[in-house]
């Protein structure tokens, strides 16, 4: 009897262990909140005094992640609602499409020294502009990926499911809710980690800013590391990076992981493809008395609600919202072209000559650019398609490559341009390896996950047929992974491109490293604050990126997908 009670006793135990933790954590919560609305509220310092101890560090890391996360919602909230106007507004989406083509290609320097004026001047008492623009930029890394995910998820709907929302008479909120945002889920998770992940990538340029003689700096990671590498003290650049890594693990294991496996739920096969996911996490938090009575309150108001009587409310009559969307639409494609007019007269001030270099500079970086892909490519399928296909070592290693994929990777360029200049070698060259750093990652992971993906029928088929190793590589993995290699490519190449503004000038030892190409010239022009030939030099980045996507990768990817998808 007395082990039975014990017995009974031990799970109370531990789930009251389970509420104390969950009360710790609501409570640090809490306590971050306020840590970052302080920083919001304190008057205008456009340079922060960052000090480089090792006790700032945990208040500089908690910054940064609250930039990083609120810039994520906005995202998340910005993706969704594009991708669902340009779904259901066919005659919208022939212009919204193509504008997030663009906006996806123009690089962050092209849009931050308007942003950070412009905020600051609207928040010249308070430090929430600077903290604003800030987040936005980050924002600009994070958000075009998302509303492409959600408006593919929105296109693969079955339409059998959506007859059946018109058969139960759902309206349009219970649509979204019930069918439309369950069917995005996954991707919509998966694409979060990749764009939180890139939103880190320029945190050094995003919280410490020089345009011209002035200079915009914020408490936190990115400004900890970007004073660490001009004073050149190591230890800080150490401590700096392993934060860094830290606050990526964590947010794997407390954020992403959990929401991964959540929405496995939300897949409409039939059968389970491979090992389930799993979260230690999920498994605890399901323990605790405290989540589950909230679960339970919000579970009984989702299926309970009190029928109401109807109010008589004076609807107003459908034209109203007809012209009120007209008119919307009017107001932003006279924005629009009004944009467009001031951005041409502004480089109508750039000479023949500087146009010369802009277009040299674009073929280096196109150089550049296509050997740093290239080259990730040699050593990625065969490890990602190695990874892929062995289970035990693709669990090992996929929070690996996700973490080196989320690290910024100009946090360690001295390192790495220090190597550079040992050999002898100079930045011309050295920007490539420097680029590889930031987007070797993106080829690796989408060939892992492809080569995971390769039924096991096909291998089997392999062995059977006696196909040699050779055989095998070049008849079955390399074309089973194309359609994934080539997502990789084009992930890959954009982030290239956006890497070139970081890679192509590099501060190291308080001595500026210069390569030529448009990266350099981007960074520069922001520099001097010339602001006609960064209008010049962001624009025809713009044009080569998604001229190449539209002419190259996404007509590959068609192919690939085409020949040789084997699910």
């Amino acid at each position: 009897m007395a082990e039975v009670e014990n017995n009974a006793e031990e799970p109370l135990r531990r789930w009251r262990w389970m509420d104390l933790v969950v009360f710790v954590f609501l409570a640090g919560l809490f306590y971050g909140i306020i840590a970052v609305a302080q920083e919001w509220k304190v008057d205008s310092h456009h340079v922060a005094e960052i000090h480089l101890s090792l006790w700032a560090l945990p208040q500089y890391t908690l910054f940064t992640l609250s930039r990083g996360l609120i810039a994520f919602l906005f995202s998340l909230t910005f993706g969704i609602f594009y991708a669902y106007w340009a779904y259901y507004d066919k005659a919208a989406a022939k212009f919204l499409l193509p504008l997030l083509d663009i906006l996806q290609s123009i690089p962050v320097l092209g849009f931050l020294p308007g942003l950070v004026l412009a905020l600051v001047g609207l928040f010249p008492h308070s430090n929430v502009g600077l903290e604003l623009a800030c987040v936005l930029m980050i924002f600009t890394a994070q958000a075009w990926n998302l509303a492409f995910s959600f408006y593919d998820s929105l296109r693969n709907i079955p339409p059998d499911l959506r007859s059946l929302t018109e058969v139960y008479g759902f309206n349009r909120w219970q649509r979204f809710f019930f069918l439309e945002l369950p069917a995005g889920a996954k991707g919509l998770v998966y694409n979060s980690m990749l764009s939180v992940a890139a939103g880190w990538f320029f945190i050094t340029v995003n919280e410490s800013f020089v345009l011209g003689e002035d200079s915009f700096r914020l408490p936190g990671l990115g400004s900890y590391m970007a004073l660490a590498m001009s004073e050149g003290n190591v230890v800080a650049q150490i401590a700096g990076i392993v934060a860094m890594i830290l606050m990526i693990v964590a947010l794997d294991q407390l954020v992403w992981r959990p929401l991964v496996v959540w929405s496995q739920k939300f897949k409409f096969e039939d059968t389970q493809m491979g090992e389930p996911e799993y979260s230690r996490l999920l498994e605890w938090m399901g323990q605790s008395h405290v989540v589950q009575a909230v679960l339970d309150r919000l579970w009984h108001r989702r299926h309970f609600h009190p029928k109401l009587p109807k109010a008589n409310v004076a609807k107003l009559p459908p034209w109203v919202g007809v012209w009120s969307y007209r008119l919307f639409l009017t107001a932003g494609l006279v924005g629009a072209v009004y944009l467009s007019a001031q951005l041409a007269l502004l480089m109508s001030k750039v000479s023949v000559a500087e146009w010369a270099r802009i277009m040299r500079d674009a073929l280096l970086t196109f150089a550049r650019v296509s050997a740093a892909v290239v080259l990730s490519t040699l050593w990625t399928v065969p490890v990602g398609i190695w990874i892929g296909l062995n289970p035990k070592w693709n669990r090992i290693l996929q929070p690996v490559i996700q973490v080196a994929a989320s690290f910024p990777a100009p946090m360690i360029y001295p390192v790495v341009v220090g190597v550079v200049l040992w050999m002898h070698g100079s930045l011309e060259w050295g920007s490539v390896l420097l680029m590889m750093l930031g987007t070797q990652w993106y080829i690796l992971f989408n060939v892992a996950a492809g080569a995971s993906a390769i039924p096991q029928d096909l291998l089997a088929c392999a062995k059977l047929m006696r196909m040699s190793r050779w055989q095998t590589w070049r008849s079955l993995l390399v074309p089973a992974v194309l359609p994934a290699l080539v997502t990789g490519w084009i992930t890959a190449s954009g982030g290239a491109w956006n890497a070139s503004i970081v890679s192509e000038y590099v501060m190291y030892k308080n001595q500026p490293l210069v390569a030529t190409g448009l990266g350099s010239l981007i960074f520069q022009a922001t520099d001097k604050e010339n602001f006609p030939a960064l209008a010049g030099a962001v624009c025809v980045m713009a044009v080569v990126v998604v001229a190449l996507n539209r002419s190259l990768w996404k007509k590959l990817y068609a192919i690939a997908d085409d020949r040789f998808k084997t699910g």
